[in-house]
């Protein structure tokens, strides 16, 4: 038996940290939406162990791969003694903070559940997922969310009325950014560091009840405060999208991706055409904001 599975995307509309913890992660509050930008896992059944290629030679397919850890931890978890073959097709750029890593975790979660016949109920395979990654619990389901804690206390929501007929331009510049080094950067802006709590949950109200007019000045990303100014390049971008009509501009998650709000897919997609003639080529993506993921 071959299953295969989509593996979406997302963006972070708000991401704003509350402090650093006692275990060492932030506290932070955060809105993820889902885009059906996709990779793809292919799982069949193998007499032992966990055996994963990848369509992206620069990643490794060993226990370095989250989705290789991700097999072994589920094997484990689900007292299976079998093994698996999984295949990982990429199409999600690489720290792009588009969270590629922990949905290829999240659906490898899904994957072996369906093809091992459920041995694990949903609540195991969420305290799985939290172990795993902080966003990883967000990909076990296909909604926008508002994520608390270190990102893994997921609270999924209705989709939001005020992205209705727009569409997101993802905007990648050719380098990603580190988690780990943006947060870490945090410490020498303390505003950033140490936000105001409640910002995520007026986002999505307004999202929901309001328009993107309204809901605008609300984006928000701590971890823009040092990813541009380490890389001003992505500043630019953000003043050029706003100049050309965009309703909204922000970097998802720790970077380096760049998104933009238009008002439906022809409009963002003349828009990624205005800016690869400013800025040359580059990856770009163009996703409908009220689709939902394949899964």
């Amino acid at each position: 038996m071959l299953l295969e599975l989509p593996s979406p995307c997302k963006v972070n509309l708000l991401l704003n940290v509350l402090g650093k913890r006692p275990d060492g992660f932030h506290e932070l509050e955060t809105v993820m939406h889902p885009l059906p930008l996709c990779d793809r896992l292919m799982f069949s059944r193998a007499p032992r162990g966990v055996h994963l290629s990848c369509s992206d030679p620069r990643l490794p397919t060993d226990a370095g791969n989250l989705v290789h850890r991700t097999a072994t931890a589920f094997l484990a978890a689900a007292g299976i003694a079998d093994g698996v073959r999984i295949h990982l097709e990429k199409h999600v750029p690489l720290a792009a903070g588009l969270g590629g890593g922990s949905s290829n975790a999240a659906a490898t979660l899904a994957g072996l559940n369906d093809l091992f016949e459920h041995p694990l109920p949903p609540e195991r395979l969420s305290a799985l997922a939290a172990d795993l990654g902080s966003d990883v619990p967000f990909f076990l389901q296909n909604r926008p969310a508002l994520a608390t804690g270190r990102g893994e206390q997921i609270q999924p929501l209705e989709p939001f009325r005020a992205l209705q007929h727009t569409a997101f331009l993802l905007v990648h510049p050719g380098f990603g950014i580190s988690t780990g080094w943006a947060y870490q950067q945090l410490a020498r802006f303390p505003a950033a560091l140490n936000g105001q709590p409640g910002r995520a949950r007026q986002l999505a109200d307004v999202l929901q009840t309001g328009t993107l007019e309204h809901a605008a000045p609300l984006f928000y990303n701590a971890l823009e405060t040092p990813a541009l100014e380490k890389y001003p390049i992505l500043g630019l971008y953000q003043e050029f999208l706003r100049a050309e009509g965009a309703a909204v501009t922000l970097m998802s998650g720790s970077g380096s991706t760049t998104f933009a709000l238009a008002a439906g897919e022809e409009a963002a997609r003349k828009l990624a055409h205005r800016f690869t003639a400013r800025f040359g080529p580059a990856w770009t993506a163009v996703l409908p904001a009220g689709s939902s993921p394949l899964r």
